[in-house]
């Protein structure tokens, strides 16, 4: 499929992005990704908008990799959506029976009519040529957009656990039972936290989440009356050429409101040997994965538990990365990795087993990825964490958190860190 590619120059990107952003909801579909300029190697732009699903792919969990890789091969175009957790069912012999408030599709992707690329002050729109005409129009109408004053973002928000305190430390406990047995050596348990019979505006709610955390993989995604709202500050899985890179992070900190303080935690977390343990065990089971399709003795670690800062808390970041076999297809790739085991923990099957038992909430889109697909079959795609869903005819708000369970545990502090991980998302929903 052919595009036409229209550059231009603009003096604010900031300003560009909210009224681009804004733009956007006139369409059914859209998936806008956002860098926020936090200064990573691995970025190619700044932001990105695709909208208008020319073309789609829309499954649950049954051979849904399969039905993926015949769709991009024939597309041969760029192609944005999303990855559930639940894809896990498809990879391995496992269900997900667990309770689903927001009922998103488990696989979707689409080939957008139109793209618009922000880098530096470059704006790039890569249009399909049916719609190349509609260009200068766009632009006009994108920088005719005023910001509006922004109406109540939340409606009768009252935010309940789906797992209390007492119950979220029974089920902890029995984690740990069985990482003393030996079934596991780390699992990643999540819990929800969710709002019924409630409205939100889902620019302003992101809008709020972003600026008060300005993550590196920032995604606003609309499927009809769907949303994501993320604040992922975690790469999954990138692809390009023949490089393959994965970011685990395990490793939690919250930030302090001076600065020796919050250097002071920084050196805290570099030496905690509970979180880089943590860290360590995702990073055997990353290089695991990627030796399935690398070449022979090219896996390697750039980058070990290094503490990276975000607006909200410290993370123990790792960078894992290989150099592919020839002829490897970009979709089986990621099927060879799927669920990120920074999501499960390891082993991998054994412990996504015990978490599904365990947690009370189908994971849907937590925990899965969103990203993109190029025309030459590179990709980039991030952990959704940190993250607001939203399904708006069901009146249905939902973010989940989860913590890493491993044998030095303490059942308080990682509860702590659930409601650390949980702040910004309670911010911007309760008022």
């Amino acid at each position: 499929m052919q595009r036409t590619s229209y550059q231009i120059q603009i003096e604010n990107s900031t300003e560009f992005k909210t009224q681009l952003l804004l733009w956007s909801q006139q369409f059914k579909t859209a998936v806008w990704l956002d860098s926020n300029n936090y200064q990573q190697k691995h970025s190619n732009f700044d932001a990105a908008l695709a909208v208008g699903a020319f073309s789609k792919i829309e499954t649950n969990y049954k051979n849904a990799f399969k039905k993926l890789k015949e769709y991009q091969t024939k597309i041969n175009d760029y192609i944005f959506g999303y990855l559930s957790y639940d894809l896990k069912n498809d990879v391995e012999n496992l269900t997900s029976s667990n309770f689903d408030g927001l009922n998103f599709p488990e696989l979707f992707f689409f080939q957008p009519s139109k793209i618009i690329f922000i880098k530096g002050t470059t704006i790039t729109l890569k249009y399909l040529n049916q719609f190349k005409h509609e260009i200068e129009q766009d632009l006009n109408e994108i920088k005719k957009i005023k910001k509006t004053v922004p109406k109540a973002a939340t409606e009768n928000i009252k935010i309940k656990l789906r797992i209390h305190k007492d119950e979220y430390f029974k089920k902890l406990n029995t984690v740990l039972t069985h990482i003393q047995k030996g079934n596991i050596y780390e699992a990643n348990f999540c819990q929800e936290f969710y709002s019924e019979d409630s409205v939100i505006n889902p620019v302003i709610v992101y809008q709020n989440l972003n600026e008060i955390s300005k993550p590196p993989f920032a995604t606003f995604l609309k499927l009809n009356d769907k949303f994501l709202l993320s604040a992922s500050p975690e790469r999954y899985l990138k692809k390009e050429g023949d490089l393959v890179v994965s970011q685990p992070i395990k490793g939690t900190a919250k930030r302090a409101a001076n600065k020796i303080d919050d250097l002071k935690l920084i050196k805290q977390l570099e030496q905690n040997q509970k979180e880089r343990a943590e860290n360590i065990m995702i990073v055997d089971l990353v290089r695991n994965d990627l030796s399935r399709f690398s070449k022979k003795g090219t896996v390697k670690v750039d980058e070990l538990c290094k503490v990276y800062t975000f607006m909200q808390v410290h993370q123990l970041i790792s960078t894992v990365s290989c150099t592919l076999k020839k002829e490897v297809h970009p979709v089986d790739i990621i099927k060879n990795t799927f669920p990120m085991g920074s999501m499960t923990g390891a082993p991998k099957i054994s412990a996504m087993k015990i978490i599904e038992n365990l947690e009370e909430t189908k994971r849907g889109l937590y925990s899965g990825a969103v990203g993109y697909f190029t025309p030459h079959g590179d990709f980039d795609f991030n952990v959704i964490i940190r993250s607001i869903l939203y399904n708006a005819s069901k009146k249905y708000v939902s973010y989940s958190v989860g913590g890493a369970i491993t044998a030095q545990s303490n059942p308080e502090k990682e509860y702590e860190e659930c409601l650390l991980k949980a702040k910004a998302m309670k911010q911007v929903l309760v008022n």
